[in-house]
């Protein structure tokens, strides 16, 4: 089922959008998180068990969360994503590690790789951007190994009241302004929060994962329920 009609979530619509803002991407995550995107990467990456050797960071952007995988758990990394430019930068930051992780372009829903060939699969904020859901989770299953591991990182809307009500303002006023502000394409910065709020989330998103052939699929919330991490084994 393809997700969040009124939203463009078309390979060249996305593709095209990310390769306007690559040039400011990390400027505007570290501003919009306070810095603590690096901070929910480095958690996500600590969570993969110790037997993750081999792992596949899909729609890797501009390569945090490759890096703190290659830092904090696995051997092997291969970083994909079918945005060019964001790939480029992604270069820079891997040429201090090594290994250095392996880049290489793909797209999320028809993944290059035969199966059953990681430990683990992560995806941090990219889950939202997926033409179909479902497709993509099917994808990430088949190219893991038995026993492989996801975790998925994405935003989520806080279940406290008062914190909705405080993060909705943000949403609605003040991301949208930084990112006219800030980034060429502003736009992006409008279709950020839609497609926060659009997304199925917590216990919707593990029934998900758990019919595209996922066990144990939870979900912990971080930093007040503004992200969430999503967890799961292949059967």
């Amino acid at each position: 089922m393809a997700e969040n009609q009124d939203l463009d979530k078309s390979a060249e619509a996305i593709r095209g959008m990310f390769a306007a803002v690559a040039p400011r991407y990390d400027l505007l995550n570290r501003l919009l998180s306070g810095c603590l995107d690096t901070v929910w990467r480095r958690r996500a990456a600590r969570s993969l068990h110790d037997d993750a050797r081999v792992v596949l960071d899909l729609c890797c952007g501009t390569g945090d969360q490759a890096v703190a995988l290659r830092k904090h758990a696995a051997q092997t990394v291969v970083a994909s994503d079918f945005c060019l430019p964001m790939l480029d930068l992604a270069a820079d930051k891997f040429r201090r590690l090594e290994p250095r992780p392996q880049r290489l372009a793909g797209d999320a829903l028809s993944l290059p790789f035969r199966g059953a060939v990681f430990d683990a699969v992560t995806v941090s904020f990219g889950l939202r951007n997926f033409a179909d859901l479902d497709q993509g989770l099917r994808e990430i299953h088949r190219v893991l190994r038995p026993q492989g591991q996801v975790r998925f990182l994405e935003f989520a809307m806080p279940q406290s009241r008062w914190l909705k009500v405080a993060y909705n303002l943000y949403l609605d006023r003040v991301l949208p302004a930084l990112g006219a502000l800030i980034s060429p394409v502003p736009s992006a910065y409008r279709y950020l929060p839609d497609s926060v709020v659009a997304f199925p989330q917590r216990d919707e998103l593990t029934e998900r994962m758990r019919a595209a052939g996922f066990d144990h699929a939870t979900w912990d919330n971080f930093s007040g329920g503004t992200v969430c991490l999503y967890k799961g084994v292949t059967k």
